[in-house]
């Protein structure tokens, strides 16, 4: 692989997944016993923002409880020892990849440990509950909800992603279930751009054929595997 000279690495809730993050879509539209439409829509928090709050505030507590794995590892080693250009845009809200040691990572669904204010648009870190309505601290409003992005609403720095799927030579993915867009259609806009590309799933994802290649097995057994290929070729 001594020609990929720039990779980009779209990963979804199975990387987090086998480290004990759970993942709406195992059961049945039910995300930690909350119905995905009362949790993670626009709507849902209109209609009951201390639902949403609350819900939001385990969320952010319980990242304490769980460490990266040998994928978030794996992928902070690639960035770290490969000498052209690498992008990790992740569809998940933890923060595992920068735990794990990686930096460059985009966030194009917010993230869990950040806070975002409907009276001034700010936007900065936070780890503590936001259900007791704390006030902005830029503004002083008491208007912050989760600076994540819901369903309906449009994904962070889709500009960026663009850009660098456009520069890629090789574009993986890992842990996604190919089904939530525009994330879905990054496989065949690098494909069409003219990158390889490569999915690393559990089980084959739902746009599994527009990939040059599927691995299927554990994110913590395939994602090593492949840094080392990567690394040693």
């Amino acid at each position: 692989m001594t020609e990929i000279r720039n990779i980009v690495i779209l990963t979804g809730a199975g990387i987090s997944a086998e480290s004990g993050i759970d993942t709406f879509r195992d059961a049945g539209g039910l995300w930690e016993q909350h119905r995905v439409e009362d949790v993670a829509t626009p709507e849902g928090f209109a209609r009951d923002p201390d639902l949403v709050l609350g819900f939001y505030d385990m969320r952010r507590a319980a990242l304490a409880k769980v460490q990266p794995n040998a994928a978030h590892r794996a992928l902070a080693r690639l960035e770290t020892e490969f000498s052209g250009d690498l992008l990790i845009v992740t569809q998940n809200v933890d923060d595992l990849h920068e735990r794990g040691g990686a930096k460059r990572v985009l966030h194009m669904h917010g993230e869990l440990k950040s806070a975002l204010c409907l009276s001034c648009e700010m936007r900065g870190p936070w780890d503590a509950p936001m259900l007791d309505r704390p006030p902005c601290p830029v503004c002083q409003a008491r208007s912050l909800r989760p600076d994540v992005v819901w369903f309906g609403e449009m994904p962070y720095q889709m500009d960026r992603i663009y850009r660098a799927l456009r520069e890629a030579d090789l574009f993986v993915s890992i842990g996604t279930s190919g089904a939530v867009y525009p994330a879905a259609g990054f496989v065949r806009d690098a494909r069409e751009l003219g990158a390889r590309t490569l999915e690393l799933n559990l089980e084959r994802s739902e746009g599994s054929h527009w990939f040059h290649e599927s691995r299927q097995g554990p994110a913590g057994e395939l994602v090593p595997e492949w840094v080392d290929e990567v690394l040693g070729g």
